[in-house]
């Protein structure tokens, strides 16, 4: 099988003994840690939020305030965890092991932005809106399940390391 996904053989891991260390030892992981199920939570929220507008025609401000604290979240998320990246790889972005994840995000991130632009400039109707933010949600949401493979990727390399040979 040629180089994995992530630009790095699976052979190899996804981390290496010192970026290993690095993730364990930065407060940047915590922060991550700490923010993506945050970040989670309020995409649930937003979606029910989101539906409920879309179903009923009913609650458009707090669904746009919710799209709009999710988008907050997303932002924090990404800069911290560019931050993250740098502190364990020694780039911002799309170091070997995250690669295709952070393309992934800058489109998460672009939907997420035509949302606020959109609502900023008037160029959608509140319905138009909502599924702008179901669209960056999607993207979301499949962006959040690569990260989630990543995450169980490097369990299951912690624990390979940990079975003597």
């Amino acid at each position: 099988m040629p180089k994995a996904q992530s630009g790095q053989g699976l052979a190899q891991g996804l981390y290496t003994p010192e970026e290993r260390a690095r993730r364990d030892e930065t407060v940047w992981t915590l922060i991550q840690g700490i923010l993506a199920p945050l970040q989670f939570l309020v995409f649930l929220v937003s979606v029910v939020l989101v539906f409920r507008y879309l179903w009923t025609g009913d609650g458009y401000m707090a669904a746009t305030v919710s799209i709009l604290i999710k988008t907050g979240f997303l932002y924090l998320i990404m800069v911290t965890g560019a931050i993250w990246e740098k502190v364990v790889f020694g780039q911002y972005l799309f170091a070997h092991a995250f690669f295709w994840e952070d393309v992934f995000s800058f489109l998460v991130i672009a939907l997420h932005t035509a949302y606020i632009w959109a609502l900023w400039a008037g160029a959608l109707s509140s319905t138009e809106l909502m599924w702008l933010a179901l669209a960056a949600y999607a993207a979301y949401v499949i962006n959040a399940g690569q990260f989630l493979l990543k995450l169980r990727a490097a369990r299951l390399q912690a624990e390979a390391s940990e079975v003597p040979a």
